[in-house]
């Protein structure tokens, strides 16, 4: 038998007696960190397609590149994966109504949202605090989610922007500190 084999098995004898983690419980606890929202976007056949999430982070310097996480259950991520480049738009803190909006199925999620397109022509949300256009790098497994990684192409940020939070199932403010002045 390979060591590989043999770590596998010895791995799923492992997970098998481990207790079993409320999903409920691990939702709240893990609802003490708090998260940006972010809209991914890109420039579908039919015309611009989205979707809220929740689960973004930068990853890499060299090469540049950020992840996100989508449900499985996504029908909008397997679109976007098909057209291989994509957007994502950091919400800002008045822009509740776009993370609502563009996690909801079955309507038009573009409906009365301003845009433009980036060079690459993937949806930039106008007032996002910032964005980051991504070309497919790689997807990985994530239990009940893809993890996708995305080199990302072009970005910017609009300083001036608060970000929208995520914190214990609300949307929460951030509220400025000030500025030491330079001596």
């Amino acid at each position: 038998m390979s060591s590989t084999v043999g770590m596998a098995r010895a791995t799923e004898t492992a997970e098998a007696m481990e207790p079993a983690v409320d999903a409920a419980a691990m939702r709240d606890v893990l609802g003490h960190f708090a998260s940006g929202v972010v809209v991914v976007t890109a420039r579908g056949p039919s015309g611009p397609i989205g979707f809220t999430c929740q689960s973004f982070t930068s990853l890499s310097l060299d090469p540049p590149l950020v992840s996100f996480a989508p449900s499985r259950a996504s029908s909008t991520w397997p679109r976007i994966r098909e057209v291989g480049t994509f957007c994502v738009n950091i919400l800002a803190a008045d822009q509740e109504r776009h993370s609502a909006g563009f996690a909801r199925s079955g309507v038009d999620k573009f409906a009365g949202v301003r845009w433009r397109p980036s060079r690459y022509g993937a949806p930039v949300l106008e007032g996002a605090c910032a964005w980051v256009h991504c070309r497919l790098h790689s997807e990985h497994d994530g239990g009940d989610h893809t993890i996708v990684l995305g080199r990302v192409l072009e970005l910017a940020a609009d300083h001036s922007r608060t970000p929208l939070l995520y914190h214990r199932g609300a949307y929460e403010l951030i509220l400025p500190r000030p500025r030491e002045e330079s001596r």
